[in-house]
């Protein structure tokens, strides 16, 4: 568990450092056997989709020496699961991510952390 723990908190950093918005850290381990983490995050583009999975995926790989079970999903789709057993990450659109609601089929699940990172859109 303490392993799923570190990497869970890793990857949600990972994706607030890549400008993820509404990053939520769901702690499953005591109501699911699925997964002992869930983080949930927004991108606001197919390619910010793909810069958060892919620098989750690399950080991971190269800081912690841990590779994914699977990665599925693409950006056209709007929806990238990065699956480590323990640790599922699901990278979604706003639209998606409104559609779907992950977070209320969880709703038993208490938050780890809630990491909102709405930005505030500068005047160009």
């Amino acid at each position: 568990m303490k392993d799923a723990e570190k990497l869970a908190a890793f990857c949600a950093t990972i994706a607030d450092e890549r400008k993820a918005d509404n990053i939520v850290q769901l702690k499953l381990a005591d109501i699911s056997t699925v997964t002992d983490f869930f983080i949930l995050c927004t991108a606001n583009s197919e390619p910010h989709l793909r810069a958060i999975a892919d620098t989750i995926v690399r950080d991971a790989r190269e800081k912690l020496k841990v590779r994914p079970r699977k990665v599925d999903g693409k950006p056209a789709s709007h929806w990238i699961i990065i699956d480590y057993t323990n640790v599922l990450i699901h990278i979604m659109t706003n639209e998606m991510r409104e559609l779907y609601q992950l977070e209320s089929l969880w709703g038993d699940a208490p938050t780890v952390s809630a990491i909102k990172t709405l930005r505030k859109k500068t005047p160009a």
